[in-house]
């Protein structure tokens, strides 16, 4: 390699982006780990899925060369790296993979011409240190290996079998793959691909060439495709390791400084005996602060057990180097400065990744405690090599939060394993007693209905954006999973319409109500709902006439119910940006619901907002509404809206074009008070939206807040109410609304003088007689107190009080408050060898009917719903007197 080729990550990255962008590439800045057009993938787990769509034809780009530095992580489901993280020397979670697309563009001969160029040249490799595989029938790349690379015939390697042959699944783009490998030398022990030695070190493959060139049917059968595409992949770290010669890609550059910046930070030798605990936490920290700037927050399920699963372990390392505080968010800012230049997400949100991190810290140190606790009693009882129960480790899962590889990683220090079967036997249960308890709605067998109706009708189109009132066409109805001819009057229908004004519920806004009609026929429309992702379906009841496919009908909209629910709509994106300058742009949207009686926005957001952030947040929305600016809704690339500081909000997927909704008065930076991407309905003017009122604020999950909200009529009703019970409770205090407060206040300073007077003499009569209100039963003296309605709190502190008047003996105080008995026995400590308080309470809760009582020898208490101080007293007098 020449001395001047770049060698440090970030530098090889840049070359390998800026290279194929001077070869006619748009650089195309990495997707989300939460895959937007795939809901079969967990995450982002290859370059190419981003452009999976566009591979299949479904989705056009403004380009047809492309190049990316891919975000990967590849932690659940099929691709899981994660049991293998930190104990190999190329395993990780996350990882980056470079790549070059080409959409119908070039194909074979200009791909393997650019990845030799970029490789030899202008990253100094030398030719004899590479070889490459092609697929065993797949003739025509050898050939352009030999006359472009002038690679000799031994140096191109055919492979026969499904290693160098790519599918993208059972069906759809396919082709045959061409690998690059890199020859460490003979001093490096392993033979070429495709030999008996093929899984040593010294060949490493750096580049995966893909020729998609056929289409495969379910047959099996194979056609070639009009448009050949190219789809390659480089994956960073690998490639990072050779340039820096290097075999471990725990070494390269980027690693090797979270590595040290963990030993550092916990004073330990990071190539010492916890060396891969070092690693464990340097992958996990990338993961972790990739996934959560992306949107995904540790939770019970799906992507967020992902995540838990790998900070977990990670902090269960964190602890083998002997951190005994939260202390994976203190190494963030390395990974920052390693990667912030590059992923501006980790510098925008590391507030809140560094919150999340502590959090979740803070909650898992707690239970490891308790769960090692079980672990280590556990283990202790196994015979050497004896590997633990599943039972146990799904135990350890359900009650303390364990992920089974968290608990797989803590028995490999011991030399042991998990009874993975019996794990997922007792899995498999608690899934059986679950699936038995839940009730289905039938929704799912309804679905069937559309995927049909989308091949023969197309999408909807949706005109609510512009009226509220339109003709269209019937193109089908149905009940459950029943396509029907027509149906009358008091049956419940769903309806596809050739064009709606209705909007379907989506990104929180629920679905329109309203009618269809037509001559003699009337439908009440009582949900709206997207079906088969963009056939727009009305639910209903006929309530008169007979609806047939093929009919003409008049939809309307309920105008008030719209009204209200497009008003709380525009009030959350006023809130979302009130929260984010009040509190920080770290809060993000993870959830909301706008209704036609209230608002429900959920934010990233990692401790409870205070009463006076709220009053702030709420002033600032009612002001933006006061200023009554117009709405503005513009239709722009994604790119675009970005640019001018739109907001994209998570987990919404948005195409190549989008609408973008600005309101309120912008500033010097901003053309508008809140940009935002967003396909729901709004009002015109901020003006419309009414008065804005924030009812609650709560936690809903860790590092999670929600507001709950009303605006308009909902805000001015809620108001109304209040005045009432306002007025009510000035009524009862016979005063006026203004002076009710300070008139209350004075009413609870006398309850409160009230109390401490009515205690103080409960407290004299109960002590008053002292010894000379006693009895003697056989020697001993027993005092009984009926004592009324005082509280069951004061009696302990009066029976210490009759105790040390009378000096020895034994105290029994009854009382009947709150409609129910409670009896109070104390016993001198002369007598405890003859008397037990816990005995002679448990007799007089029998008398009381109720069941049992505890406390301490010389002090106990009990209840029951009978509250007979004489039959108490004269059960006591019997055990006394043996």
């Amino acid at each position: 390699m020449t001395s001047s080729a770049p060698v440090t990550t970030n530098e090889l990255r840049s070359t390998f982006l800026t290279y194929f962008e001077r070869n006619g590439h748009r650089i195309v800045p990495s997707a989300s780990l939460v895959p937007q057009n795939d809901p079969t993938l967990l995450f982002t787990n290859a370059g190419m899925v981003p452009f999976k769509n566009v591979f299949t034809g479904q989705e056009t780009r403004p380009y047809n060369r492309a190049t990316t530095a891919q975000k990967v992580v590849r932690a659940g489901g099929k691709h899981n790296d994660l049991d293998n993280v930190g104990y190999t020397a190329r395993h990780l979670t996350f990882f980056e993979m470079m790549g070059n697309f080409s959409f119908g563009d070039y194909f074979k001969a200009d791909a393997i011409e650019f990845a030799w160029t970029l490789l030899t040249r202008d990253f100094g490799i030398p030719k004899e240190k590479l070889l490459a595989t092609v697929y065993a029938e797949d003739e025509e790349a050898a050939e352009l290996w030999r006359r472009i690379a002038g690679l000799p015939d031994e140096k191109i390697i055919r492979i026969a079998t499904s290693d160098n042959f790519w599918r993208m699944g059972d069906t759809g783009p396919c082709g045959p793959c061409s690998e690059i490998f890199y020859d460490h030398g003979p001093d490096v022990w392993g033979g070429p691909p495709g030999s008996p030695d093929e899984d040593g070190d010294r060949f490493v493959e750096i580049w995966n060439l893909v020729f998609m060139q056929y289409f495969e049917d379910p047959p099996g059968t194979r056609t070639p495709l009009p448009r050949p595409s190219i789809d390659t992949g480089m994956g960073l770290e690998r490639f990072a390791a050779v340039m820096q010669g290097k075999r471990d890609v725990y070494d390269t550059d980027t690693l090797r400084a979270l590595v040290l910046g963990c030993g550092d930070l916990l004073n330990t030798d990071p190539d010492g005996a916890l060396r891969a605990s070092h690693r464990v936490v340097a992958d996990h920290l990338r993961s972790s602060a990739f996934l959560i700037a992306d949107g995904v927050m540790p939770s019970k399920d799906g992507r967020g057990y992902v995540l838990r699963r790998i900070m977990r372990r990670a902090m269960r390392h964190l602890q083998r180097l002997g951190a005994t505080e939260p202390t994976f968010y203190r190494l963030l800012p390395k990974l920052t400065q390693q990667m912030g230049a590059a992923y501006p997400e980790l510098v925008q949100h590391q507030t809140l990744i560094a919150e999340t991190m502590r959090g979740e810290e803070e909650r898992f140190t707690a239970l490891l405690e308790r769960g090692m606790s079980l672990l280590n009693d556990e283990t202790d009882r196994l015979g050497e090599g004896e590997a633990l129960a599943g039972d146990v480790a799904f135990k350890l899962y359900d009650t303390f939060g364990f992920p089974l590889d968290l608990t797989q990683d803590a028995l490999r220090e011991q030399g042991r394993t998990v009874d993975v079967a019996g794990f997922e036997t007792a899995m498999a249960e608690q899934r059986q007693r679950a699936r038995a308890a839940w009730v289905g709605s039938g929704d799912t067998a309804m679905e069937t209905v559309w995927f049909d109706a989308r091949d023969r009708f197309g999408a909807s189109e949706f005109l609510g954006y512009k009226t509220e009132k339109s003709d269209a066409e019937v193109l089908l109805v149905a009940h459950g999973n029943e396509i029907l001819s027509e149906v009358g009057p008091g049956r419940d229908v769903a309806i596809l319409l050739n064009q709606t004004p209705f909007y379907a519920e989506s990104g929180g806004q629920v679905g329109d109500h309203g009618k269809l009609s037509a001559n003699g026929l009337m439908i009440e429309v009582t949900d709206t709902q997207k079906r088969n992702g963009d056939m727009i379906v009305h639910y209903g009841r006929v309530i008169e006439g007979t609806l047939r496919p093929g009919m003409a009908v008049t939809a309307q909209v309920d105008h008030m119910r719209r009204q209200a629910t497009r008003g709380h709509h525009s009030a959350t994106h006023l809130l979302h940006e009130a929260l984010r300058r009040a509190l920080g742009t770290h809060v993000a949207q993870k959830g909301s619901l706008n209704a036609p009686d209230r608002l429900r926005f959920d934010i990233s957001q990692p401790r409870p907002i205070t009463p006076e952030e709220l009053a702030a947040v709420e002033a600032e929305v009612n002001t933006r509404i006061r200023e009554n600016t117009a709405v503005e809704t513009r239709i722009m690339t994604p790119e675009a809206a970005v640019a001018e500081g739109a907001m994209a909000l998570f987990g919404e997927k948005y195409g190549d074009e989008v609408r973008v909704v600005s309101m309120g008065a912008g500033d010097d930076e901003r053309g508008a008070y809140s940009i935002e991407l967003c396909g729901g309905t709004h009002v015109g003017r901020t003006g419309e939206i009414g008065p804005f009122r924030i009812v609650s604020e709560s936690g809903v999950s860790a590092g999670v807040r929600r507001i709950e909200a009303v605006s308009g009529l909902a805000a001015e009703r809620m108001a109304k109410e209040d005045e009432r019970r306002l007025a009510d409770m000035a009524a009862l205090l016979r005063t006026t609304v203004a002076d009710a407060p300070a008139r209350l206040a004075v009413l609870l300073e006398e309850r409160r003088t009230l109390e401490k007077q009515v205690s103080e003499l409960q407290r004299r009569l109960a002590t008053g007689e002292g010894a000379a209100g006693a009895e003697n039963i056989n020697g001993v003296t027993f005092a009984g107190r009926d004592l009324g309605e005082v509280s069951p709190r004061e009696l302990k502190s009066m029976a210490e009080a009759v105790a040390k008047q009378i000096g020895s003996g034994v105290v029994a105080l009854v009382s009947n408050a709150e409609g129910k008995g409670s009896v109070v026995i104390a016993v001198t400590p002369d007598l405890l060898d003859r008397f037990n308080a816990v005995d002679l309470v448990r007799a007089a809760s029998a008398v009381m009917g109720g069941k049992g009582g505890g406390g301490r020898p010389d002090m106990a208490q009990a209840g029951g719903p009978n509250a007979d101080a004489d039959a108490v007293f004269a059960a006591l007098r019997g055990m006394i007197a043996g």
